[in-house]
């Protein structure tokens, strides 16, 4: 979620809430599921039988110019195969971009304003068809349509003339910055270097779609498949879908998915407690299930901890997320840097960390980046306050600032399945108590909540906020929070304290010419330390999800870049 226009924003601040969903799970840190790779659910895994998967949400708008990203819940990529991919291994192995539809992740030019993919050979659809390039560019130009939004944005921002084009079905030249010399080579020219555009060709837009096989929005019915799985049943917009294999996916042009089961049977729309019943139960066909979206709650680690066969079959996932306190400096006395000083050593972390489930399911954090190498994760703590906040400084600060009695108003939202809950709101309000600050909690319900939250000129002074990037670098994290220019006055904002700093601006934009990653990691995390010095926002923790998966599952893989069990790697006993 970087550089984003107006009408992006708004499609991203979906996206949000959905990252959080599909990755109330989704990715950051060490893997610690306890079983991992073959040695999950014993023996070496082979090809056949049915996978189920249960999920609370739907998977709706199965169309690969709707689905914002390939990552969430991996159903998708089952289906749709795209330029580049996300490498599937555990940990931090599985943040690396790795060839899929293509030879490589791609051939920039000097500045990285253009970049070129080979396709391989052998590729096919479900029909046994070619793929070729030009079925490439369709599928990208599609999800220009009005009909068809609901994508990642990034295209429409990055390409030549992507801010005007309103898709094929509009405009039957297409895009004139996508160019198809043969049928194996695409080239994309962007107005402006983008080093981390590999990141972004994993993204469900880069799926190929046969132009002759296009329905528009009736297309989701029955995409065709590049996949190793083709759609054989979709029920109820995504409630019930059923794929099974795809004769004309080779293994030989595809190394990252493994497609052992035959079937794979999703079934969505189901309450989070009825799914983590029947896989601690896994009875019967439940014994070869899984879950992408449901996570387990404390009441339900607690009893899963007395009973070591089942905690074996909790998988453990971090996701690219950090849980703040945001400032609105534009709002009394939040102008004050003393007063947003004061706030950030009051903080009780502890206390913060049980509100939001306890230590298995949150991460205390001081620094915006979440810890992981990919983002390129610094360390440092400029208001340090120990595990349980430092009441001494904050009133010191405080009496600085002319603040001795100050009162003001934490905003949050009353959705107690979200990590912006009372319970935070609650454990916040203690602890600057401590300090002598009194806060009074302004609960919203989840929508107003957000429009509050992402309004440049109604966002409360102080509130509760969250921030997942859509591919693992410090880029889609930092520069939606701290680009001035991607501030919005009349759509969603995501930049809280408005901060318009030329300095910063210009640092995001030479980080964006790199195309060496692990050189651009390194920039982020010091512009995420000299951001931090100006207490715009006081990092809160990272959450860290907790999975369970029938007794007859094995192979379980889950990467720091979804956070989520990757059933393309799932085999069934």
């Amino acid at each position: 979620m970087r550089q984003l226009s107006l009408k992006s924003r708004r499609v991203a601040a979906a996206a949000v809430s959905l990252v959080v969903a599909s990755g109330a799970a989704a990715c950051a840190g060490p893997q610690d599921s306890g079983a991992k790779g073959d040695a999950a659910g014993g023996g070496k895994p082979r090809k056949g039988g049915t996978l189920t998967v249960l999920n609370s949400e739907p998977q709706t708008d199965f169309d690969p110019a709707r689905l914002y990203t390939s990552g969430g819940g991996n159903v998708p990529s089952l289906v749709f195969r795209t330029l580049t991919t996300r490498n599937r291994e555990d940990g931090a192995a599985g943040t690396k971009v790795v060839p899929d539809l293509a030879t490589d992740t791609g051939r920039p030019n000097k500045d990285a304003t253009e970049w070129t993919y080979t396709l391989k050979e052998g590729l096919k659809y479900e029909d046994g068809t070619a793929i070729n390039s030009a079925d490439i560019k369709y599928g990208i130009e599609r999800s220009f349509a009005a009909e068809l939004s609901g994508g990642a944005p990034y295209l429409r921002d990055w390409l030549i003339g992507g801010d005007a084009y309103q898709g094929p079905y509009k405009d039957k030249k297409g895009l004139a910055s996508i160019v198809t010399p043969d049928a194996r080579t695409i080239v994309f020219k962007l107005k402006k270097p983008e080093g981390e555009f590999p990141f972004v060709a994993t993204q469900t837009q880069f799926a190929p779609v046969p132009k002759a096989k296009d329905k528009g929005t009736k297309y989701e019915e029955h995409p065709v498949s590049s996949g190793p799985y083709k759609v054989v049943k979709n029920e109820g917009d995504g409630e019930h879908l059923v794929l099974e294999r795809n004769p004309h996916w080779s293994e030989k042009t595809d190394e990252e998915r493994k497609a052992y089961p035959d079937t794979i049977d999703v079934k969505s729309g189901l309450d989070s407690a009825v799914i983590n019943q029947r896989l601690s139960t896994s009875s019967g066909v439940d014994a070869a299930a899984v879950t992408t979206d449901t996570n387990l709650g404390p009441a339900e680690l607690a009893q899963i901890g007395s009973d070591k066969a089942l905690a074996a079959r909790v998988g453990t996932g971090h996701f690219g997320y950090t849980n703040y306190l945001a400032f609105n400096p534009k709002v009394k006395p939040f102008d004050d840097p003393k007063v947003r000083r004061a706030i950030s050593y009051a903080i009780n972390r502890t206390s913060v960390v049980n509100a939001a489930g306890g230590s298995a399911l949150a991460e205390p954090a001081t620094t915006f980046l979440p810890e992981q190498k990919a983002f390129g994760f610094t360390a440092y703590d400029h208001f340090p306050a120990g595990s349980t906040g430092d009441a001494a400084k904050a009133k010191a600060l405080l009496k600085e600032a002319g603040q001795e009695k100050l009162t003001i108003t934490l905003t949050h939202s009353t959705d107690k399945n979200r990590q912006t809950s009372p319970e935070v709101a609650t454990a916040v309000q203690e602890a600057l108590g401590k300090a002598g600050i009194t806060v009074k909690l302004q609960g919203l319900e989840n929508n107003a909540f957000n429009d509050k939250r992402w309004s440049a000129k109604d966002a409360p002074g102080f509130f509760l906020s969250r921030w997942g990037a859509d591919w693992p670098s410090g880029g889609p994290f930092l520069a939606p929070i701290f680009d001035g220019r991607q501030i919005v006055t009349d759509g969603s904002n995501y930049n809280h304290a408005q901060l318009n700093d030329p300095a910063v601006n210009k640092e995001i934009d030479e980080i964006n010419k790199l195309t060496d990653l692990d050189e651009a990691a390194k920039r982020w995390g010091a512009l995420d330390k000299k951001t931090g010095e100006q207490a715009l926002d006081v990092p809160l923790f990272h959450p860290v999800y907790k999975r369970l998966y029938g007794k007859n599952v094995k192979n379980i893989v889950i990467s720091d870049w979804t956070g989520v069990l990757d059933i393309s790697q799932v085999a069934v006993k």
